[in-house]
């Protein structure tokens, strides 16, 4: 089934960028809705960026302008540009996929990956 292993996590200081990466086990065009989802501690987790079917992005507020969800469908990997670092963007970062639809529940997750940033 559906693997997902995200990379690219890590320190930086505010104001700085990280390019986060999730390499899928399967072609994810043809099907999958894909995204990034953060968990910070104390935190319920909150969707970040999805990206669907057709390849269109939807961001969550606190992110537009600055991340970036974009694909190498090639490689079947997904990557999130994160600019503008702020320090409430300090979470754990996991992508995941989905092949029932980009609302609701996502079935398939990866381990995730840590971001953290210093003010």
């Amino acid at each position: 089934q559906m693997q997902l292993v995200e990379s690219g996590g890590g320190s930086v200081q505010s104001g700085g960028s990280l390019t986060l990466s999730c390499v899928a086990s399967l072609r994810t065009r043809g099907g999958y809705c894909l995204g990034w989802f953060r968990q910070a501690p104390g935190k319920e987790r909150e969707g970040v960026a999805v990206m669907d079917i057709n390849g269109t992005p939807s961001y969550a507020d606190s992110v537009k302008g600055r991340f970036t969800i974009s694909q190498d469908a090639a490689k079947n990997t997904l990557y999130l540009q994160m600019n503008s670092l702020k320090p409430e963007d300090t979470a754990m970062y996991s992508c995941a996929a989905s092949n029932s639809g980009c609302s609701g529940e996502f079935p398939y997750w990866g381990q995730g990956t840590q971001v953290t940033v210093s003010s």
